[in-house]
């Protein structure tokens, strides 16, 4: 009975803790909001835009590292999967925009089924490896596939009307529709960790051999949240291909999965609004130190090693932290 009683307190407990979801949040996001409304009278759409899909892109990710603990190298394959799922699906099946997208994010999904399937009994480096491995061998499928394009990727994929009547050829349109899918996956990652399962998460990334004792199915946990985090990266890759019109290489090499591994750890590894300032600052630098050419990666390199040795909480963690002492 003891023991009995040991396996359901914990659960009970972290699905009362559950519902508990700090004030402050609530003030940060109406801020956010706010910010992103009255954001394109000041600065230009399209690079808002940018910022809006890897900044669901960070948090999908930081669904899985923050929270469970488990580090993929190899993210880009969700992303760029998607991208040109909903390139092809839009451009040579003409699906609608909104169907394209969800073409993509349920590729990116099974994607990620599979690539959980594979790794997920795995930890450590070697989990990690693996995710690597296997993303690249999406990349050389994207390489060589003929639907990819190859080299040149798909181009001038069509952004259509989402809906029958939102005509996304429109930038102001089209902005407030990417408002829209980045609040609604953020929302939704927000929910996940604040939910009675996202406690379980945390539990595991704790001490997943207690979990294990405490009567979890820890492998069903670590799968689920592959699955969702996949699936969110995927909706992001899906949605930056309609806004630019174009899937591409880039969107699936290793290099893509170190940035969103950057901007997360730059915004505040699992905090919940920390990948989405790490994806601001990363993408304004490269935006900006563009005309420096491939020394953007050296700049890049030099933020990292700066995060880690002085600041590894990343910004968010640092300025709770600072609020916190001060109060």
């Amino acid at each position: 009975m003891a023991a009995a009683r040991d396996i359901a307190e914990p659960k009970g407990r972290m699905a009362g803790a559950a519902g508990a979801i700090p004030r402050h949040h609530y003030a940060a996001f109406a801020v956010m909001v706010a910010l992103l409304l009255v954001a394109p009278l000041f600065v230009y759409p399209i690079f808002l835009m940018k910022v809006l899909c890897f900044a669901l892109f960070a948090s999908a990710f930081n669904l899985l590292i923050g929270y469970v603990g488990l580090v993929s190298f190899g993210h880009a394959a969700f992303f760029g999967g998607a991208a040109y799922i909903t390139g092809h699906t839009a451009k040579v099946w003409g699906f609608p925009p909104e169907l394209a997208i969800l073409a993509g994010t349920a590729a990116a999904a099974l994607l990620g089924l599979g690539f959980g399937l594979l790794a997920i009994r795995r930890q450590g480096i070697y989990f990690a490896m693996i995710t690597l491995a296997l993303a690249q061998m999406i990349f050389f499928v994207s390489l060589q596939a003929p639907f990819t394009g190859g080299e040149d990727g798909i181009q001038a994929v069509p952004r259509g009307v989402m809906f029958g009547f939102l005509d996304l050829g429109d930038i102001e349109t089209l902005y407030f529709v990417v408002l829209a899918i980045f609040l609604g996956g953020f929302l939704l990652i927000y929910r996940i960790i604040h939910s009675p399962f996202g406690h379980v998460l945390r539990a595991i990334r704790e001490n997943e051999p207690r979990a294990v004792s405490l009567g979890y199915k820890v492998d069903h946990y670590k799968l689920l949240a592959f699955v969702l985090s996949a699936a969110l990266a995927g909706l992001a890759g899906g949605t930056k291909t309609i806004v630019f019109q174009l899937a591409s290489l880039t969107d699936v090499h290793w290099t893509m999965s170190g940035e969103v591994i950057l901007m997360t750890l730059l915004g505040g590894l699992g905090t919940v609004f920390g990948p989405a300032v790490g994806a601001l600052v990363l993408v304004s630098l490269q935006n900006y130190l563009a005309q420096i050419g491939s020394w953007v990666t050296v700049v890049q390199g030099t933020i990292f090693v700066i995060c880690v040795l002085t600041f590894r909480r990343g910004i968010i963690g640092e300025l709770g932290r600072l609020l916190k002492r001060s109060l």
